[in-house]
């Protein structure tokens, strides 16, 4: 909401990545940090074999473990792999390990095998990496939501893989219908 203060989320969108009675996990998607994926290659000391993704930014996903890098990427399924490829025979298993299938089709993985993928021209097609991420405690989020700390949209990865990151946020709030920020009152009520 507009009225969040804290430097940390005022103005970002937070991809809910997994949310269970134990809490929740999710990605800010619009708050890149000072690195593109080229230079997290040469940190990794990996060459990134994908000229595509050399500027793509490397985000800021929240302030829980900023070393650890997050890959949100479109599923990977083993039929979408090349003939030959090791996990093409596999069905319903993820390509990468450590990987979290999201409903509506997307997919997180933490283990490396995605970014040595992607040091070989392969991967995913489209993919937002992150260090860190964000979290809440069992219904601490719930708790947020009641008292309106957070307004809530169905995800649409076009706003993720195909909205320049300075439009992300008003591209969400189209989604609520709304035309611009200053529509929304920074105060909340209750009925």
């Amino acid at each position: 909401m507009p009225g969040v203060q804290d430097s940390g989320f005022a103005g970002s969108i937070i991809y809910l990545c997994e949310h269970s009675e134990d809490g929740a996990l999710g990605l800010v998607i619009n708050k890149p940090s000072d690195i593109d994926l080229k230079t997290l290659f040469e940190r990794v000391d990996l060459p990134l074999g994908r000229a595509d993704l050399a500027d793509l930014p490397v985000f800021a996903g929240g302030p829980v473990n900023t070393e650890r890098g997050f890959v949100l990427h479109e599923a990977m399924t083993p039929d979408a792999l090349p003939d030959g490829s090791p996990h093409a025979a596999e069905k319903n298993e993820p390509v990468y390990a450590s990987t979290l299938s999201i409903p509506g089709g997307l997919e997180m993985t933490t283990s490396k095998d995605v970014l040595e993928a992607l040091s070989h021209g392969k991967g995913p097609r489209k993919l937002l990496v992150s260090l860190g991420y964000s979290a809440w405690a069992r219904n601490q989020l719930e708790s947020e939501l009641a008292a309106n700390f957070w307004l809530t949209v169905h995800a649409d990865p076009a706003v993720i893989f195909d909205t320049p990151v300075s439009q992300r946020y008003e591209r969400a709030l189209l989604l609520l219908g709304l035309q611009e920020a200053w529509a929304l009152s920074p105060e909340a009520g209750h009925a």
